[in-house]
């Protein structure tokens, strides 16, 4: 379970079924523990991922708006 997700939409899906767990009745104090942390390793891959993504996308961004004012 603590692999790195090789995609943001499979970080989306195990963070979203950690927070079904915690949420349910079943989900005892230990366990809350080690929900926690591997929701914060999920968070950081996501913001990770979202920050590289908005970079490359500035990126483009920039080369379409410099070969359109040439």
């Amino acid at each position: 379970m603590n692999n790195k997700p090789e995609k943001y939409s499979e970080a989306v899906a195990e963070l979203e079924a950690i927070l079904r767990k915690m949420e349910s009745d079943q989900c005892d104090i230990d366990s809350l523990s080690n929900y926690t942390t591997r929701a914060l390793e999920l968070l950081k891959f996501c913001k990770e991922r979202l920050f590289k993504i908005d970079s490359e996308v500035e990126k483009c961004l920039q080369a379409l708006q410099d070969s359109l004012a040439n």
